[in-house]
């Protein structure tokens, strides 16, 4: 049977851009799609490290500066993506901060604003901006990554939780907008993953961690989020929307 363009699992010649895609999720993310024969905007604040990650794809993979948190800056290098391969079609809103902190620090209220900006108003700001190219494919996907703590709750971490709650609202609102025009939005919640923000934990802590909450008894690769992130921005996968998944090794179905 021949599958019709917008039943596709292919997203070859598709334009993808990935936020916070110079290392952990986001690069895993960029080197998949890639090897799918994407067209990838890797984007995040260090140039260089957006270079190495586009050498590493390969392809047609390019890299853009972007800080999430900036609004003029988002306008400006979408467009400029939009105009370098000719449109978008998918965008993955992965750029995260850790946001660790006690309510009485002096820091809080910066750390708060930061994470809301970064996690939150960066996610909806990158959405905006991308939507009238979005609007012109024949299979617009949208992919949020927010956390198991925007489903549950560690404690010291409130602007991370805030920040990643308000991303499974907010991918819910976009779903309901959105879905009228074709344009899908689902949600990711990764738990325990090795990535930079979890490389001050000692590995020994790691383990007794998953083996004590996790129902696979381990940590996540960024590789194994990055497969599902592929499998919601097939055309195929066209009829699921507002869906908020965990990938979290069974972390989130545990009582005890």
């Amino acid at each position: 049977m021949t599958l019709t363009p917008n039943r596709s699992r292919s997203i070859a010649g598709r334009v993808a851009i990935v936020t916070g895609a110079a290392s952990g999720m986001g690069r895993a993310t960029a080197r998949l799609f890639a090897a799918e024969g994407a067209k990838v905007a890797v984007t995040d604040l260090d140039l260089a490290a957006c270079r190495s990650v586009a050498e590493e794809c390969g392809g047609d993979a390019r890299a853009y500066a972007l800080d999430v948190s900036d609004a003029d800056a988002i306008r400006l290098v979408v467009r400029q993506i939009a105009e370098d391969f000719g449109g978008i079609d998918i965008l993955v809103n992965n750029a995260g901060v850790s946001s660790f902190c006690a309510l009485d620090d002096d820091a809080y209220e910066d750390i708060w604003s930061r994470a809301l900006a970064v996690m939150l108003t960066g996610q909806q700001r990158m959405v905006r901006a991308a939507l009238p190219w979005l609007r012109k494919s024949d299979a617009a996907r949208i992919v949020n990554i927010a956390s198991t703590e925007g489903l549950g709750a560690t404690p010291g971490d409130t602007p991370y939780v805030a920040a990643k709650t308000g991303v499974t609202g907010l991918t819910r609102g976009l779903a309901v907008d959105l879905g009228p025009e074709g344009i899908t939005c689902n949600c990711i919640c990764p738990g325990p993953i090795n990535t930079a923000m979890t490389d001050k934990v000692p590995d020994e802590h790691k383990v007794i961690f998953a083996k004590r909450r996790t129902a696979l008894k381990r940590y996540g690769e960024p590789e194994e989020v990055a497969h599902v992130t592929l499998s919601l921005v097939l055309p195929a996968a066209s009829y699921i929307t507002g869906a908020v998944i965990p990938v979290d090794g069974g972390l989130m179905a545990r009582n005890a």
